[in-house]
């Protein structure tokens, strides 16, 4: 089968690979979709630091946010998964360690990420190889660009959990890239005031968020909850300066060199910081949310590209067809860019 390879930083290319077999507990699945995100550009550039604390190494096959169908089961499966529309989990702990059995699977010490850290080959591929336990079956309503959405969801669906908001009060995000739209999205299902601020707000205004802002015209309110999207190292810090005393912050962006934050400012506002790794908690939620309707998540997607363009997507090309949301997703057996 094909799946892209990542050689080295910035060398990225389509290999004929072996096709998975399902070993005990597992499935292979038919990739319908996977998306692009800055975690899989972190990769192919060379920048991200699993790739210098040892983690993952290259060759590696990326791809975590995906959407297919399941063609075999291995030994220990229920046959009931076969023939069915499903994504995963991107965190795959252990199973047996103080973290897992207590619910924490996705920061268990010895856990995989699918096509980030070293031991699961990723979804930018025709066929994957994917745990059963870690599945989720995808509803009629959640077609394959929306599956293919669920893990950024999940993501966003864990920030807005976190900031702990109840129907009316008011979120500020940060960041308008596809996390920070989710999140916006989600927050405004629940009956939250969400205000955005952003360097692309035509986009996010397209969404029907009247509410969106720079930072030399960010209004002074009083914002019950912030979460940080972005991947600003000055943005953290301008969050503490921001929430309500006594509320919640909520940081799930990685900025490339260090952030500061005053410990004091915190202390002393009596502020609750939270950090998000991950979606698996919010998995659920978000297909529900999905196949509700209470949440569309595919106008993100710009456009859809064959494997063979995946390489030039990690290095910042897009078709001319593409539209204006975030995500790029790619169809591993189509021929035909798509916008």
């Amino acid at each position: 089968m094909r799946a892209l390879v990542l050689t080295g930083p910035g060398r990225a290319e389509v290999r004929q690979v072996p096709a998975p077999v399902a070993g005990p507990g597992q499935v292979v699945v038919d990739v319908a979709r996977a998306g692009v995100c800055g975690t899989d550009v972190e990769l192919f550039t060379g920048e991200m630091s699993y790739l210098h604390s040892g983690v993952s190494s290259y060759p590696l096959r990326p791809g975590h946010e995906w959407s297919g169908t399941v063609r075999e089961v291995g030994a220990g499966v229920d046959a009931s998964w076969l023939g069915r529309r499903v994504t995963g989990d991107t965190m795959i702990g252990c199973g047996h360690c103080r973290r897992c059995t207590g619910g924490r699977h996705h920061v268990c010490p010895e856990r995989h990420e699918l096509g980030i850290r070293d031991g699961l080959a990723g979804a930018l591929a025709e066929r994957l190889a994917f745990p059963a336990a870690y599945l989720h079956a995808l509803p009629d309503g959640v077609d394959a660009v929306a599956g293919a959405l669920v893990e950024p969801a999940g993501n966003a669906q864990r920030c807005v959990d976190a900031a702990a908001l109840s129907t009316g009060e008011r979120l500020l995000v940060l960041g308008t890239g596809t996390i920070g739209l989710l999140t916006a999205m989600l927050a405004r299902a629940r009956g939250i005031e969400v205000h955005l601020l952003g360097q692309e707000l035509t986009f996010a205004r397209s969404l029907g968020f009247g509410d969106v802002w720079t930072r030399d015209s960010l209004p002074s309110l009083p914002w019950d909850a912030v979460v940080d999207a972005t991947n600003a190292a000055s943005l953290p810090g301008l969050a503490v300066q921001l929430v309500e005393p006594g509320r919640r912050l909520v940081y799930i962006g990685l900025s490339g060199t260090p952030s500061t934050i005053d410990t004091r400012d915190v202390v002393l506002k009596d502020v609750t910081a939270v950090g998000i790794l991950g979606a698996s908690a919010g998995l659920a939620p978000a297909i529900a949310a999905f196949a509700s309707g209470a949440v569309d998540p595919r106008p993100l997607v710009a456009a859809t590209v064959s494997l063979d363009e995946a390489a030039g997507v990690l290095s910042g090309w897009r078709p001319s067809s593409a539209g204006a949301g975030p995500k790029v997703l790619i169809d591993p057996v189509g021929a035909v860019s798509e916008a």
